[in-house]
This record gives structure tokens, sequence and C-alpha cells, in this order.
């Protein structure tokens, strides 16, 4: 597993961590036996970075990543978290919230401190606002919270933070082969400024995985069966924006440029980890063996100049028109 140094401070994290929205409950059930073993074989693969946030299963993913810390060692590890959804979303934020939402956070995890707090794709004109950002900055300096960053929805918003707050730490965004407007609307900025860039939903919800086909059906409790066309929170969420029946369409196309003995997911995720401005890509898995060949991206060679020229001409000419939603 490789390495990159995240935000200002430099700090080392493993290139591809685990996102872990999956363990809460929103992509199907996963029982504590095999999120406990997702955990331990992303970790035995090298990933220190695991993503999650307060609402994934009403604090079920915290609880799961708290109850796991003990047997890899609290040191060893990168915990990244989110607040700001929940019953404070949409405009009900106040200092105490946030304080009360973080130190249930702290409890889950069973930790002092979060490494990153990320707020959670809050409205515009709060994050435009501040005050969020500076009640996070009392909690850096009590000791509760290390770093501050943002998850957003739109390059607009993460334009708006890196001209408003240069001092925030990291902005998590969405940046797969579906989605590639940030390599010309964000990338350089955050370069400039060192922030660092956490790259999710890397797979477009799992169709990068070339896996799925146009008759597959999602449980009921999976957001890619509820979320399919944005009916409950943003769309680009769930395959990253593209209708089910064209992503799993240009997955096809897709399958047919990867190079032999690489994977479509693997082939995906190095084509995130090809952009410097990435500080750490998220995938998530719900199963152990997705978790381990999740990792193994990093072992993947950097593609090809032919093969991501081949890449950019797809998303202009024929997946670009069909990203919906807030991008």
């Amino acid at each position: 597993m490789n390495h990159r140094s995240f935000g200002k401070d430099g700090v080392a994290i493993s290139e591809v961590g685990l996102g872990c929205w999956q363990l809460g409950g929103n992509w199907g059930h996963v029982d504590d036996e095999t999120a406990t073993g997702i955990l331990k074989a992303s970790f035995d693969a090298g990933v220190t970075f695991f993503d999650t946030a307060d609402v994934y299963g009403d604090g079920r993913s915290e609880t799961i990543i708290g109850n796991f810390l003990p047997e890899v060692g609290r040191d060893n590890v990168f915990i990244a978290s989110k607040v700001g959804r929940g019953e404070m979303y949409p405009n009900s934020y106040t200092e105490a919230g946030i304080r009360a939402n973080v130190e249930k956070s702290l409890q889950r995890l069973k930790i002092d401190s979060l490494d990153l707090i990320q707020t959670h794709c809050s409205p515009p004109e709060i994050m435009k606002s501040g005050e969020i950002y500076e009640w996070l900055g009392k909690l850096v300096e009590e000791g509760k919270l290390k770093r501050f960053g943002a998850s957003v929805e739109t390059d607009d918003e993460a334009n708006m933070l890196l001209d408003s707050f240069p001092k925030l730490y990291s902005l998590q965004i969405i940046f797969n082969i579906f989605r590639q407007k940030p390599i010309d609307t964000v990338f350089e900025k955050a370069k400039q400024l060192n922030v660092g860039i956490i790259a999710r939903v890397p797979l477009a919800s799992g169709v990068l995985s070339g896996k799925f086909g146009a008759d597959t059906v999602f449980g009921a409790s999976d957001h890619r069966n509820f979320n399919k066309d944005g009916e409950h929170f943003n769309v680009g969420e769930t395959f990253a924006g593209v209708p089910f029946e064209k992503a799993i369409e240009l997955a096809a196309k897709l399958e047919s440029m990867k190079s032999e003995g690489v994977s479509l997911s693997e082939m995906a995720l190095r084509w995130i980890l090809d952009f410097d401005a990435v500080s750490v890509v998220i995938p998530g898995a719900s199963k152990v063996d997705q978790a381990i060949g999740n990792a193994r991206a990093s072992e993947v060679p950097p593609l090809s100049k032919e093969l991501h020229a081949k890449l950019k001409a797809l998303y202009e000419n024929e997946i670009a028109a069909q990203v919906r939603g807030a991008y």
C-alpha cells in the first residue's frame, strides 16, 4: 500500500481508504461479523484511512469501528467522521448541537480525539456563513478534534470554501470516471492551498466494478434501490448521478478498455489515484473480498497517457451529458 501526504500538516495516510457508509446499512444489511471482517481485511491490506459519519446507520458505523480499533491500535489508523446531517439539517444548526454530536461520535468510536471531522454536505448558506467552522475550530483548540474539513456536493461549493476558508484541511468530493469536472475546476486550487482531496463514490455505487447487469435488483434498504433517481437525497450519491441503465452500458465500454490482468474496479480506482491532487480514495465494501480488491488498486501501475485520453474523450462525448443533479 502506498501512502500520501494529507493536508496542511502532511500526515501520511494510505492512498486507498475505506468508506464506511455501507457498514451503517444503506447498502443492504451488513452483519457485525462481516463488518468487522471488512475492517480487518482492509487494515491487513495496508488501509489506514477510515471514513464514516454520525448518521451512517444512526451511529452503527462508528460503533463498529470503535469496537474494532483496540484490535489494531488507535495510533495506527486515521479516523475521519462527519457532522451536520440528521436532526439539524437543513436549518437547525447550533454550536451546542454540533458539539453534542461530536461528543457522541467520540463516545461511539471510543476515542478522545477525532483525526478529522467534516461538515456533512451542509446547505451552502450554512457553509458560507463560516460559523460552523468557528465552532469546529473551538473543538480543535479543546483537543476534541485534530482537523476539520468539508464534504460537499458541487464544485461551486468546493471553490466557495477554498476561496473563503483557505485554512480548511480537506474537501471530500464525488470524483470518478463518470464525474471528471473537478480536474479542471477544483484540483489546482486545492493543491496550491494544501487542501487534501478525499474522493468518494469512486466506483459509482459499484457500477464501475463491472459486476452489475441491467437486471440487477437491489434490496429495499439499499440506496441503489430507493434513491436510484434521487428520490431521497442528491442523486449524485447514487451511481454518480448517471441513470442506472446508461451506467451499465458505459461500464461495458470501460471493460473493453482495461488492461489484461486488471479488473475494472482496479482501473477505475487507479485512474483516480493518477491525479496527484487526490489524497485518498474511499471505496466502500460490503464483502471482505471487495475490501481486499479495492486495496489492491494501490499496486496497479499508473494508466497510460493514451488510456487517460480515451477516458477523457468518453466522458466528454458520452458521459457528461448524462450526469444528473447538483454537480
